[in-house]
C-alpha cells in the first residue's frame, strides 16, 4: 500500500538521522577522548550548526572530523525534511491518521457484516445494511474506491485483498456475524468463502456468482446463499412484461415505500414467553397492531406462506410480518420481551 510505503521511507529517514548522531558521538569519544555527555553535546551543536563554543579545543583530526560530520548531517537532514514534507503535502499523513481511527473502530466491532468488494453490488449491499442500522466493514483493494471511502465520515473499510487472511482478520472476521462477497471473479469469491468459513464456522456467508457452474462450487466451499445478479435482473425484467403489476407492487414495497412499509422477520424467542407455543389466532396481532403475518419459518427451516390462524408459534421459529414502521414498532413494543 502507498501509505505503508511512505511510512517505511519515514522510518528509514529517522534511522539515518539517529545514525548520524551516533556517528558523531562515537567519533568525538574516539578522536577527542570526550566523555559521553561532552560527545553528545558536541554532536548536537555541530549537526544543528548553532555555533556554540566547543567543550575543549579540537585537535587537527577533531576539526577534520567535525567538518565531515557537518557535511554528512546537512545531507542527511535535508533528506529527512524532504521525506516528512512530502508525506504531509501529499496527504498521506492525513490518510494514515484516518486509517488509524478506522482500524481502532473496527477493532471494537462485534456481530458486524464484512462486505468484500465495493462495486455496484457491494455498494447496494452497504446501502441497505446502513438503512437497517447494521454495522459493516468494507474490504476493497481498488485505489479509486478507497479514495471515495476515505471521504465518508462513518464508513469503515480495510484496504487490501479479500482473499488474504490477514486482511480478513483486520476486518474482524472472528467477531463478525456475516460476510458478503461481491468480487467480480467467481474464483476469488470461492477462495474468500473457503477462507472465511475456515476462520469462522458460525459465519453466515452470502456470495455473488457470475456463472451457473460456480453456484455449486460456492455452496461446497461454505456459502449459505449464492446470488446471481445478472440472472435475477433478467428474470425481473421479463416478469415486468408477464406480470407487471405484481412486480411493480413488490418494487413499491422494497424500494419506493421502504421508508414507511416494512417486511420484518421476528424470531419467536424474542417474543414474551406468554406468547410462546400459542397460535397466531390467539395473538390477535392484526387486531392489536395492524400488522399481517404473511409467512412462517419452522424450526426445521420449512417456509409456510400465509400461515393459517391455527399455526403454533414454536421456539426457534420465525414469523414474517408486513406493516408500516409504526405498526411494526407497536408490535415489538407489545409482544417483545
Amino acid at each position: 500500500m502507498k501509505s505503508f510505503h511512505y511510512f517505511k521511507r519515514i522510518y528509514i529517514a529517522f534511522l539515518v538521522m539517529i545514525s548520524v548522531l551516533l556517528f558523531g558521538i562515537i567519533g568525538f569519544i574516539v578522536i577527542e577522548h570526550f566523555d559521553l555527555e561532552e560527545a553528545f553535546y558536541m554532536t548536537i551543536i555541530t549537526v544543528s550548526t548553532v555555533g556554540f563554543s566547543e567543550v575543549h579545543p579540537l585537535s587537527v583530526d577533531g576539526r577534520m572530523f567535525t567538518s565531515a560530520l557537518i557535511i554528512i548531517s546537512m545531507g542527511s537532514y535535508a533528506y529527512v525534511i524532504s521525506i516528512v514534507t512530502g508525506y504531509i503535502v501529499t496527504g498521506e499523513f492525513a490518510h494514515y491518521f484516518k486509517n488509524y481511527k478506522v482500524n481502532n473502530k473496527i477493532s471494537k466491532l462485534e456481530n458486524h457484516v464484512i462486505v468484500c468488494g465495493y462495486g455496484r453490488n457491494g455498494k447496494e449491499a452497504c446501502l441497505n445494511l446502513g438503512k437497517h442500522g447494521i454495522d459493516y466493514v468494507i474490504i476493497e483493494s481498488n485505489s479509486h474506491s478507497i479514495s471515495h471511502l476515505r471521504e465518508g465520515q462513518k464508513i469503515l473499510y480495510v484496504e487490501g485483498d479479500s482473499t488474504n487472511e490477514t486482511v480478513l482478520i483486520e476486518a474482524g472476521i472472528e467477531r463478525a456475524k456475516a460476510l458478503i462477497t461481491t468480487l467480480p471473479k467467481d474464483a476469488d469469491n470461492v477462495f474468500v468463502v473457503l477462507t472465511a468459513r475456515e476462520m469462522n464456522g458460525k459465519l453466515k456467508i452470502i456470495s455473488r456468482a457470475s456463472e451457473d457452474a460456480s453456484v455449486n462450487k460456492l455452496r461446497r466451499a461454505g456459502a449459505d446463499n449464492v446470488i446471481m445478479p445478472d440472472k435475477i435482473g433478467g428474470s425481473h425484467m421479463a416478469s415486468l412484461i408477464t406480470k407487471p403489476d405484481v412486480l411493480e407492487f413488490l418494487d413499491f414495497l422494497t424500494l419506493q415505500a421502504g421508508e414507511t412499509v416494512v417486511l420484518e422477520e421476528i424470531l419467536v424467542n424474542t417474543l414474551s414467553p406468554d406468547f410462546h407455543n400459542k397460535s397466531i389466532k390467539e395473538l390477535d396481532i392484526k387486531h392489536l397492531t395492524g400488522t399481517n403475518i404473511i409467512g412462517y419459518k419452522t424450526p426445521e427451516g420449512k417456509f409456510i406462506i400465509n400461515p393459517s390462524p391455527e399455526t403454533i408459534l414454536q421456539l426457534n421459529a420465525k414469523i414474517f410480518v408486513l406493516g408500516t414502521q409504526d405498526q411494526v414498532a407497536n408490535l415489538m413494543g407489545k409482544f417483545s420481551i
